[in-house]
C-alpha cells in the first residue's frame, strides 16, 4: 500500500491505517478518496496536491525524480 503526504504540511495519507477521523478505514485505496477531500490538517490541499512517499510495505520509493 502506498502512503501520501500533503506538501503544505506533511500530514500523510496511509492507504495501509487509512483516516478514520475523516471516514475512511484502514485499507482504503487512495483511489476511493474523493478527488475535492482537503487535507484535515491545514484543509489548504486538494487530493491532487497529495504526492505519493515510498511504499513502507515493498521499500520501493514512489516520488518523483527532477533533475
Amino acid at each position: 500500500m502506498t502512503a501520501y503526504r500533503c506538501p503544505g504540511c506533511d500530514f500523510v495519507y496511509d492507504e495501509a491505517k487509512g483516516a478514520p477521523r475523516e471516514g475512511f478505514p484502514a485499507g482504503t485505496p487512495w483511489a476511493q478518496v474523493p478527488d475535492d477531500w482537503c487535507c484535515p490538517d491545514c484543509a489548504v490541499r486538494e487530493k491532487i496536491d497529495f504526492e505519493p512517499e515510498a511504499s513502507e510495505a515493498t521499500g520501493n520509493d514512489t516520488r518523483r525524480v527532477t533533475p
